[in-house]
C-alpha cells in the first residue's frame, strides 16, 4: 500500500470547522457529468500537468462511494490510485474523509441537524491536512455537481465548502455534453462557485475537428470555455485479462503469473471450426470458447509450439468444462493465459463488452498514456492563474 495510516482520534470538546482554515492556496474541483467520462483521468493527468509547473500539489476526495478497507478504514478507490502513482506524503485518510456505504444516506437521515455539521468539520479537517505546505491542490468530486444533495454534500455545495472553483469534464460529443455541462454549470452558479472551463473526453480522433469547432462555439454561448479536447485512446479502455477475471468471477488453470497484465483490445466468440480460429490467434486477442472444444485448445497448443512465442493474450473456456488431463499438463508446457467460467459464452462476451474499465495502481502502461494526453491537450500555463480562491 502506498501510504502508511496515521488515525487521527476526535477530540469531541473541539469547536467543528465549518469551513478550511486553509483559505490561500489555487485550488480546483474536478467533477464530471456522469459516471465514467474519465473524472479520475483527468485528475491523474491534471495532477502531473500541475506538478510539472508548481512542483507541490495536494489531492483530496472529499466523499467516495467506491472504497476499499484498509486496516478498518473505508479508502476510496480513486484516492489509492492516485496515492499509489504520485507518492503523496500524507496520510491516505486526510485525502478520503467521508464514505458513502450502503447505509450511509439512511443513517444521515435519520439525524440530519447532528450528522451534517460532523461532516462538515471532517472535510474541512482532512482538506487542512492534505493541503498543508502544498502549492495547489485537485479536489476531485465524486460525480455530477448535483451528487451528494441527499445528504446536502453536493459537489457544488463541498466546492463551496473548500472555496474552489471547478472544472466540468464530460464525455465526446456537441449537442449531449454541451446540455449537460450547462445543467451542472447552473448548480455550481447557485452556490456561488465559479466554473473555470470544460474538458470533452473520449473524442474519436476522426471527430476531433468538428466536435473541436462545434463544441467549443456551444460551449461559448454559455460562457464556458473548452479548456481541452483529449481523444479516444484505444489502449485505456482495454481491460488487462485480471480484470476480466474478476468481472467474471472465473478461475485461472493456466499462465496466471504472466498472463494477469494482458491487455485484451478484442474479443473473439470461437464458435468456429479449430482451423478457422487460428486467423485470429495473435496479441491482444482473447478467446472465448465453450469448455468442451478441446481441439480450440491443441490448436492453440500447436500454434504456441511451432511459433515459440505468445500467440494469444487469453482464452476463456465456458460452462465450467475443464480439459482433459493429458490435455492440461500439455497447457502448463505453454504460456498461454487460459481462465474457466462457469457461465456459457455469449454471457462471458456480454459482461466483457459491458465492463467499465477503471485505471488500477499497477497499470504501469496506461498511466503514462493518461499524464501525456492531458499535458499534450490543456494549456496548464493559462490555466493556473484562474486557480485563485474564491472570495
Amino acid at each position: 500500500m502506498a501510504s502508511k495510516l496515521t488515525k487521527f482520534p476526535l477530540d469531541e470538546s473541539r469547536t467543528l470547522l465549518t469551513k478550511p482554515e486553509n483559505t490561500s492556496i489555487p485550488r480546483v474541483f474536478v467533477a464530471a457529468t456522469r459516471q465514467n467520462d474519465g473524472k479520475t483521468t483527468t485528475c491523474l493527468g491534471l495532477y502531473a500537468a500541475l506538478q510539472a509547473h508548481l512542483k507541490d500539489i495536494g489531492y483530496i476526495k472529499p466523499i467516495g462511494q467506491r472504497f476499499i478497507d484498509m486496516e478498518g478504514l473505508k479508502i476510496d478507490e480513486d484516492t489509492w490510485l492516485l496515492d499509489s502513482v504520485f507518492k503523496f506524503d500524507v496520510p491516505i485518510e486526510a485525502m478520503s474523509p467521508v464514505a458513502i456505504d450502503p447505509s450511509f444516506t439512511r443513517r444521515f437521515l435519520d439525524d440530519p441537524a447532528g450528522t451534517h455539521p460532523l461532516l462538515m468539520d471532517k472535510i474541512a479537517r482532512a482538506f487542512d491536512r492534505s493541503t498543508f505546505g502544498k502549492k495547489a491542490v485537485i479536489i476531485e468530486g465524486s460525480g455530477h455537481a448535483g451528487v451528494g444533495s441527499v445528504c446536502d454534500l453536493s459537489n457544488a455545495q463541498v466546492a463551496r465548502l473548500l472555496r474552489a472553483k471547478a472544472i466540468i469534464v464530460s464525455s465526446g460529443g456537441i449537442g449531449k455534453p454541451v446540455d449537460e455541462i450547462a445543467l451542472n454549470k447552473s448548480l455550481f452558479d447557485k452556490f456561488g462557485v465559479e466554473v473555470l472551463g470544460a474538458i470533452i473526453n473520449k473524442v474519436q480522433p476522426e471527430r476531433f475537428d468538428v466536435i473541436n469547432n462545434y463544441t467549443r462555439k456551444g460551449l461559448e454561448r454559455l460562457g464556458i470555455p473548452l479548456l481541452a479536447i483529449l481523444p479516444e485512446v484505444r489502449e485505456l479502455a482495454a481491460p488487462n485479462l485480471q480484470q476480466i477475471v474478476e468481472e467474471l468471477g472465473g478461475r485461472w488453470i493456466n499462465g496466471r503469473d504472466h498472463g494477469r497484465q494482458e491487455r485484451i483490445h478484442r474479443i473473439v466468440v470461437g464458435a468456429m471450426t479449430a482451423r478457422g480460429v487460428l486467423d485470429y490467434f495473435q496479441p491482444g486477442v482473447l478467446i472465448i470458447t465453450p469448455g468442451d472444444r478441446e481441439d480450440v485448445l491443441v490448436s492453440a497448443i500447436a500454434a504456441s509450439g511451432v511459433s515459440g512465442r505468445r500467440i494469444l493474450s487469453g482464452i476463456v473456456l465456458t460452462t465450467n468444462i475443464l480439459p482433459h488431463p493429458r490435455l492440461m499438463d500439455m497447457l502448463a508446457q505453454t504460456n498461454i493465459p487460459v481462465v474457466l467460467s462457469n457461465e456459457d459464452s455469449y454471457t462471458v462476451a456480454s459482461k466483457i463488452h459491458s465492463m467499465t474499465v477503471k485505471t488500477q495502481p499497477q497499470d504501469t502502461d496506461k498511466i503514462p498514456l493518461i499524464t501525456r494526453l492531458v499535458s499534450e491537450n490543456l494549456n496548464t500555463e493559462a490555466l493556473i492563474p484562474r486557480l485563485t480562491p474564491l472570495a
